[in-house]
């Protein structure tokens, strides 16, 4: 195993200081387990860990994810804070959109994910309030003290005002919920669909036809489609979108279904005999999918069973029970992830690895003093982000380590300083991590090497950022990726400031190997403009709509310039395009699809009209 030096470099985003001012705190640098916490700016967590503090964690249940950063639902409950920081006054979605109605919201990963996933999903929501240091409610296990006492789950967007500065200044955040799953193959009933030709039932924003009122220039609408499913009293969060293929999908309270990108029709269901609870950011190869659903339908049921769904052809494949974990809180918390052909099953008291093919179990996580709590993935790659014991119990340490995706080995292991807490991987290649210290409020941002060691650390200066990592909180464990927002491919990494409604926000290009501000994309038409993830090698973004101006998909080329706009979505349906409670993004095939993180009325009847999902092509 590989650690870094103790002496990282400083920087970073720093702590935030004035209220009033923008900045982002700095990142901690990389110490191990013995030494004293010295980066003020990392939150705390994983003990082996370089501290890396999100930036836009929680976020208050009134306001709305802008610039189409989806929030996960995750089991959450009313819990202080996250990471600390002090919550804000109900107000505006930092991005300009209307704050939503709905007692949960989610987030589904950048780039059409669940997100989390994010949910979440979850791009996430932030740990609860370290409090003042010792004491029962410390740490972790003060979580999940917190969160058992809890009764209600709350939504809500996460907007991080970062200001660099003094550590008196604290970013503001909320929590945001999450969401649940189980599986059994059957037909569902087709949802309403407007295709946009006057025939649909949908709502139509006024028009009998979505694209009656499209000028030169715009996109079509390709779809609007409304609830068609019974739920329950409190409504339902819903897990995706994700496009595969000619398909899109995305998954609500017992059910995982599949649409066409054409006109928004089913095309397949698979029924789950109890609520979804979990699903990775993204599907593996070939639009292999695992989603993990409770095991009964009693109040508390573990989310404890899996599914495995080809997201291609709509076939449920292997299913199968995560074993029964010993300690105090069972299985509870489960994340799920993927890497390679292994898809992941972690919480706070156990950790599984199974084959994505056919279900085998082909790890158990360590069970020794540093116990994985989550992990993040892609196609080749299985990161782990791991809880230490130390003689101090009031400094648990986080590390981050390259795991082996068909042993759960650790390849490398990078510890981050005391009291400094993994939050977020916002990019597993290039390996760019978040981290926080819940009590001195820090937050910082770093990029690791392929070895481990560190690479750099993200110098933010005095700009606000808002990532957005809905449900990230799962009760005791936490969803690693589905941050919108944020970006990475190459040697950049992409964020977006967060700026006032009515005025243009901007993407800024950090270099991997320095930290540093390399150039600004400035979002057109004083409207908020976020990455979603990567696009032959260009940076895809979402332009969110406002009152009088359509939304749009772009892209930023790696040496900047003004985006280059793919999609520009009609100015008639912008009232509708911006209404998706919570919502995720998905683009693929040309196609741009925006769905509702969750759905929830206060009636039958208006539950049956709420808006679902929307789609936009050439």
């Amino acid at each position: 195993m590989t650690q870094p030096p103790s002496n990282q470099p400083p920087g970073g985003f720093g702590a935030p200081q004035d209220p009033n001012q923008g900045g982002m705190p700095p990142v901690p640098p990389a110490q191990p387990p013995q030494m004293p916490a010295q980066p003020p700016q990392m939150p705390a967590q994983p003990p082996q860990m370089p501290p890396v503090p999100p930036q836009a964690p929680g976020q208050p249940p009134q306001a709305q994810p802008g610039y189409g950063y989806p929030q996960q639902p995750q089991h959450q409950q009313p819990v202080p804070p996250p990471y600390g920081y002090p919550q804000q006054a109900p107000q505006p979605g930092p991005y300009g959109q209307p704050q939503q109605p709905g007692p949960y919201g989610q987030q589904p990963g950048p780039y059409g994910g669940y997100p989390g996933q994010t949910q979440p999903m979850y791009p996430g929501a932030p740990a609860p309030d370290g409090g003042s240091g010792g004491g029962p409610f410390k740490g972790r296990t003060g979580l999940v003290a917190i969160v058992a006492a809890a009764a209600v789950l709350v939504a809500g967007v996460t907007t991080w005002a970062v200001v660099g500065g003094g550590d008196d200044e604290k970013p503001t955040v909320a929590t945001s919920p999450t969401a649940s799953a189980s599986a059994t193959t059957g037909p569902a009933p087709t949802e309403s669909v407007d295709q946009g030709d006057g025939s649909g039932d949908g709502d139509k924003g006024g028009e009998d036809d979505l694209n009656a009122a499209r000028q030169e220039g715009e996109a079509k609408v390709n779809f609007l489609t409304t609830n068609d499913v019974d739920l329950p009293r409190n409504g339902s969060e819903v897990f995706g979108p994700w496009i595969v293929g000619d398909t899109v999908v995305k998954a609500m309270y017992k059910g995982v279904s599949g649409y066409s990108l054409t006109d928004g029709a089913k095309k397949w269901s698979v029924d789950l005999p109890f609520k979804l609870c979990a699903a990775p950011a993204q599907p593996g190869a070939n639009g292999i999918m695992v989603f993990g659903y409770e095991e009964s339908a009693k109040d508390g049921a573990k989310c404890s069973m899996l599914q495995q769904i080809d997201l291609k052809t709509g076939k449920a494949g292997w299913k199968k029970a995560v074993p029964k974990p010993t300690g105090l809180f069972a299985f509870s918390d489960n994340t799920l992830a993927i890497g390679g052909n292994t898809v992941t099953a972690a919480g706070s008291s156990s950790a599984y690895g199974f084959s994505l093919t056919d279900g085998k179990q082909v790890f158990t996580g360590p069970t020794g003093d540093c116990k994985p709590y989550a992990y993040a993935g892609d196609a080749t790659k299985l990161i782990a982000a791991s809880q230490c014991r130390t003689a101090d119990v009031s400094k648990e340490q986080h590390t981050i380590s390259e795991v082996d995706p068909n042993t759960g080995k650790a390849k490398w292991t990078y510890r981050l300083a005391a009291t400094w807490e993994v939050d977020k991987v916002y990019s597993v290649n290039p390996l760019v991590v978040s981290a926080f210290q819940r009590e001195q409020k820090k937050w910082s941002i770093v990029a690791l090497k392929p070895d481990g060691k560190v690479r750099s650390e993200i110098q933010g200066g005095k700009d606000k950022y808002a990532p957005r990592c809905g449900g990230g909180l799962v009760i005791f464990g936490r969803n690693l990726q589905g941050c919108t927002g944020v970006a990475a491919g190459g040697d950049t990494f992409y964020m977006a400031t967060d700026t006032a409604y009515g005025t243009s926000n901007e993407v800024v290009a950090f270099d991997l190997n320095t930290g540093k501000p390399k150039w600004r994309s400035k979002a057109p038409d004083e409207q908020q403009m976020s990455p979603l993830g990567m696009e032959g090698g260009e940076v895809l973004a979402y332009v969110s709509p406002k009152y009088d101006k359509g939304g749009a998909v772009a892209t930023i080329a790696p040496a900047g310039g003004a985006p280059k706009i793919l999609l520009k979505h009609p100015v008639s349906v912008a009232q509708i395009e911006s209404g998706f409670f919570s919502a995720g993004y998905a683009y693929g095939n040309g196609t741009f699809v925006i769905a509702a993180g969750r759905v929830s009325a206060s009636n039958d009847a208006e539950e049956k009209e709420t808006k679902t999902m929307m789609g936009f092509s050439k």
